[in-house]
């Protein structure tokens, strides 16, 4: 890594090393009361692991966005810089797809889980692997690292540079403009819309999803209605 990444006016870095995970330094950070735009992160050769620190205004079920509008903003960080034929999409839960295979995630925590309050701070975790554990391949079909997948030109922090950038700008827009261009991008590259899908206790058919990204899952009977704070770590289904 050539130095440490720089970060647009409205972020801040905060570089972590060894075997400490940002995302829970970044909740830790912000129950310490540290400002938005904190970006922690842990850039190493073989994975990109960072957290970035929200301080919503909004209800949590409408703050809960920020989730999609990281994962689209890393849809577009990579594709700015992999090769054309790689492929990105997103789980609703905030897994990566690369090329068809899993290849990192999305996470997030905050300060509460009541869909209609604003939390104290929301945190969107992202891990993504470069490289494989030598025993992988082959043995996890499933599973990609991006230097699998043709991105041997590309550096951690350079990804990392680019995600932040790419991010602000769906924020910005969400801001100005609401979920609609949001939802019409996230659409185009949702994983698993029209398959099999289970969440918690319901099971059924993955119709899409709401305005505020809620999953709609249809059975026999009715479509259910699970909102994404459903995925917060430490909030069972």
């Amino acid at each position: 890594m050539m130095g440490e990444p720089t970060f647009p006016p409205l972020l801040q870095g905060y570089g972590v090393t060894g075997a400490m995970d940002p995302f829970d330094q970044a909740q830790a950070q912000a129950a310490l009361g540290c400002d938005a735009g904190l970006v922690v992160h842990n850039v190493q050769a073989d994975r990109l692991r960072a957290a970035m620190v929200f301080a919503p205004e909004v209800p949590l079920d409408q703050a809960m966005v920020m989730l999609p509008a990281c994962g689209i903003g890393f849809q577009n960080a990579l594709g700015a810089l992999a090769p054309p034929e790689v492929a990105v999409h997103l789980e609703w839960a905030g897994g990566i797809r690369v090329n068809g295979a899993s290849c990192g995630f999305f996470q997030a925590a905050s300060s509460g889980t009541d869909g209609s309050q604003a939390p104290d701070w929301l945190v969107i975790g992202l891990e993504v692997p470069f490289i494989q554990p030598s025993n992988a391949p082959g043995l996890t079909p499933d599973q990609t690292a991006l230097y699998d997948e043709g991105c041997v030109d590309i550096d951690p922090a350079q990804l990392l540079e680019s995600w932040a950038r790419h991010m602000l700008v769906w924020i910005n827009r969400w801001s100005d403009e609401g979920t609609g261009p949001l939802h019409r991008e996230w659409m185009g590259l949702a994983h698993g819309v029209g398959e099999a899908a289970t969440v918690g206790d319901q099971a059924g058919t993955f119709v899409g999803v709401d305005e505020h990204f809620g999953m709609l899952l249809r059975d026999d009977k009715t479509t259910h209605l699970i909102p994404l704070r459903m995925i917060l770590k430490g909030h069972a289904p």
